[in-house]
């Protein structure tokens, strides 16, 4: 299945829902995709809607250095656990929103990754039964004021700008996020390519781990780390994060 949430083009209160994405249409459901939910049975266009961040996270768990050619770019050695970092659910934006530039950074970067969306509550998730506490996948921006992040030695600052954390155009279900090619391309030139299989630790193996340190609730983020080719953007330029099986979120800086 194919989750999203959407506003109608032409409602003025701009309503967020929940839908269902069939063909070339989106089928509302309530009350939403975490829980038991119901098809409101009317196909709508797609050029009638709005497409949104896909949930509202309780927070966005991030994972640093996960790859290994990303790890050697950054002149890392490879960590021996999940290097883990927090980014605040204001900072989320959807397909085709804005990025701001903050006016207290000069370089600010993209960074494509798979992200992975909590089904249920979970803490201390067995490896084995971490396939039960996840909804699906989606493509990710991790947004970075990179000078920032190495004036302050920590990232809170240079990952938590609001419109830091773009996220779309929906949550696939039925996904093997073990192999995946993820994408980056700014301005139409590709910048990242790399598969998934590259990451250092697996996404069972990072939804177990963060699960015993915090406890996971439904629609939170887990944005499992960035292939190498990162670099900075622009204001105008146009940032574009292609995985295999997902599809493509685009935003534009300004």
């Amino acid at each position: 299945m194919i989750f999203c949430r959407f506003s109608f083009q032409d409602d003025a209160s701009n309503t967020i829902r929940y839908g269902l994405v069939e063909s070339h249409h989106v089928k509302e459901i309530t009350p939403n995709p975490f829980s038991d939910f119901e098809i409101i049975d009317q196909e709508i266009p797609f050029s009638s809607v709005i497409l949104h961040a896909p949930t509202l996270p309780s927070k966005i768990v991030g994972v640093g250095l996960n790859y290994k050619a990303h790890a050697k770019e950054m002149d890392h050695p490879l960590p021996e656990e999940p290097v883990l970092f927090l980014k605040p659910s204001t900072s989320l934006i959807g397909p085709e929103y804005y990025i701001h530039y903050p006016k207290m950074s000069s370089r600010v970067d993209y960074e494509a990754e798979l992200a992975v969306v909590i089904k249920k509550q979970g803490k201390d998730i067995p490896l084995e039964n971490v396939k039960d506490y996840i909804l699906g996948y989606s493509c990710f921006n991790d947004i970075t004021a990179r000078d920032l992040q190495k004036m302050d030695g920590q990232w809170g600052r240079a990952k938590s700008f609001d419109t830091f954390s773009a996220m779309g155009p929906w949550i696939i279900t039925d996904l093997d996020p073990s192999n995946l090619q993820i994408e980056s391309y700014l301005n139409g030139e590709l910048k990242q390519s790399c598969k998934t299989s590259d990451m250092i630790f697996d996404v069972p193996t990072l939804i177990s781990f963060i699960s015993k340190v915090m406890t996971l609730e439904p629609g939170d983020i887990i944005t499992t780390g960035t292939p190498p080719g990162i670099g900075p953007m622009q204001r105008g330029d146009s940032i574009d994060i292609r995985i295999e099986g997902i599809g493509l979120l685009r935003n534009t800086v300004r």
